[in-house]
């Protein structure tokens, strides 16, 4: 995938979190709470994987690489337990959790050619 093209997904990804954030209700403390942790690693993603690609070497750009996933599993984590709570019923996170799911397999597969894994 072309990096134009990740750096768009991953504008959407964050557009996406900052919506399901948004649409939380606001008297609700466990809701508030878990979406915080959420609205901060969902949106942390596409900033890592911006300064990867101002990255000063091969070590640093998989260091930021790998930071993005971690948000990304992290993510992931807040989504699942937002449904499991049940804070949000499933319906309104499943296209995130897809999503979040292909992004990892992308993130995977540039740190795994970084690495020289392929």
């Amino acid at each position: 995938m072309p990096a134009f093209e990740l750096k768009k997904r991953l504008m959407e990804y964050s557009i996406q979190i900052v919506r399901l954030y948004s649409d939380l209700p606001k008297g609700d403390t466990v809701a508030q709470v878990l979406g915080k942790q959420m609205l901060r690693s969902g949106t942390s993603t596409a900033a890592q994987q911006r300064e990867a690609d101002y990255s000063r070497s091969k070590a640093e750009f998989t260091s930021k690489m790998s930071s993005a996933l971690q948000e990304l599993n992290e993510t992931e984590y807040w989504l699942e337990l937002m449904i499991a709570a049940p804070v949000l019923p499933a319906e309104k996170v499943d296209a995130l959790l897809k999503e979040t799911g292909e992004l990892k397999a992308i993130f995977i597969t540039i740190l795994r050619k970084a690495k020289g894994q392929q």
